[in-house]
């Protein structure tokens, strides 16, 4: 048996830097993971982990190579795809990411690494490949993997999850979709520019449900563009074999027929072999572990970060659970979960960025609000670039003044709207930002004028 001041179990986006801060603290600590270091699974930060986002760069490539017509830019014979080069592309960024953390971890005295799957023997104790290892201290961050919902049919074929369709060779000649948030979304623009025809299957009436609605059109509108098929409302689904094909049937009234089957519709954490129970720590009822506003679960000595506690699905999120948790245990502060504004983007081209509440959020919360929208195609970047599709809004507090949450959809978004993130966290009221002065020509210019027309 091996003793510990600290036992950080799973290497995602909050253990490794934890455990590294702990142990400058002069403690005793092991890190647990069971798979490759930075191989992280929150839902969100899975595709940069394992390679996602820089398929979205080489799909961004084939994207501008198809259309560099329009901006004098003359290619001779068809764009091709080489999948295998993108997938080598993309490993190679993420084995390097992996071994520079494995380096890292390799030069500290101090660490100790294991691996191997690590579940819970009671409150202080914990069994690894055979071994008992005890600690005063446990900090989970153990990530999620794909949820797959109970769709008739779907034992009887070979479907893809979010983690499995990065491992294709093969550009799909038809992908359906079903699901219609924002990793579905994301897959399904990357491969419609791969050159696959393209299905999206949504349960609900909306792409996108937790925008607004006029976001969610304005996304629909997007990959519609793009060529991309749309079914909405498929309250019944079931999919089956058709010699080599995939057949999905929609509502009982309509057939697709698809070579290749993707499942995003969510994430499930993985808590549910971990031994939570001898530990004594709570669940919920789709098995995040509970936490308080310092991640703290119900058990003294054991915290949850990332994924696992169902407060964050991003990586950003994730490594501002380790903050939380460094700065009141090891810096004397006393940090909340609370006092983070919620910010992520979804990566279609344009992108998205988010940050704060949407529109009806605001208005459920029964202030008094003030709402303004602007087109990209008034931003002089976005006109001088050609990519003019999208538009910015912004919703604020009328009596307050203060900015409660913004949304671009558009080109550089997901940058442009990290002024908006910094306001709000500095507390500051839309007048000082209304009276700034931004570079020309930029996409973040269009803001003050977006103030200005609060209303």
């Amino acid at each position: 048996m091996s003793t510990f001041d600290a036992i950080c179990i799973g290497a995602g986006q909050s253990g490794p830097f934890l455990a590294a801060r702990l142990m400058e603290a002069g403690m005793k600590v092991a890190l647990i993971e069971q798979r490759d270091f930075g191989a992280g699974t929150s839902s969100r930060s899975s595709k940069m982990i394992h390679g996602g986002l820089r398929y979205l760069a080489s799909a961004r490539a084939a994207y501008a190579a198809r259309t560099g017509a329009a901006y004098g830019v003359k290619i001779q014979g068809e764009i091709g795809i080489d999948m295998p080069t993108v997938k080598a592309r993309a490993k190679t960024v993420t084995m390097n990411a992996r071994k520079g953390l494995e380096d890292w971890f390799a030069g500290m005295d101090g660490m100790t690494v294991i691996n191997g799957h690590a579940r819970f023997e009671d409150a202080k104790t914990i069994s690894v490949n055979g071994e008992t290892h005890t600690a005063q201290r446990f900090f989970l961050n153990v990530g999620g993997r794909p949820s797959v919902p109970a769709i008739p049919g779907l034992d009887t074929i070979d479907y893809l999850t979010s983690t499995s369709i990065l491992e294709l060779s093969a550009v799909p000649r038809h992908l359906t979709v079903i699901g219609g948030s924002y990793i579905a979304l994301e897959f399904a623009q990357m491969y419609r520019r791969f050159g696959a025809e393209v299905t999206i299957i949504e349960r609900g009436e909306h792409l996108a449900p937790r925008e607004d609605q006029d976001i969610s059109a304005a996304i629909e509108d997007i990959l519609s563009g793009d060529g991309i098929a749309i079914r909405k409302g498929a309250k019944q689904v079931s999919v089956g074999r058709s010699g080599s094909d995939i057949v999905i049937d929609i509502n009982g009234a309509a057939k697709i027929s698809a070579s290749h089957l993707l499942v995003a519709t969510g994430r499930t954490p993985n808590t549910d072999d971990l031994g939570l129970d001898k530990a004594g720590v709570k669940t919920d009822a789709r098995g995040f572990i509970e936490v308080d506003d310092r991640l703290r679960t119900n058990v003294e000595g054991i915290w949850a970060l990332g994924d696992c506690n169902g407060r964050g699905a991003f990586t950003h999120t994730s490594y501002n659970d380790f903050e939380i948790a460094a700065a009141n245990l090891l810096d004397g502060e006393d940090r909340k979960v609370s006092d983070r504004i919620p910010a992520y983007a979804l990566y279609i081209d344009p992108p998205l960025g988010r940050v704060g509440m949407s529109e009806t959020e605001a208005r459920a919360s029964g202030r008094k609000i003030l709402v303004s929208t602007r087109p990209m195609a008034r931003v002089g970047r976005a006109v001088e670039k050609g990519e003019t599709k999208g538009f910015m809004k912004m919703i604020a507090d009328a009596d307050t003044k203060q900015i409660l949450g913004a949304a671009i959809l558009g080109v550089e978004g997901d940058e442009a709207i990290h002024g908006i993130l910094d306001m709000m966290n500095a507390k500051a009221t839309y007048p000082v930002m209304r009276w700034a002065v931004p570079i020309h020509p930029t996409v973040s210019e269009l803001i003050p004028t977006l103030i200005g027309d609060l209303k």
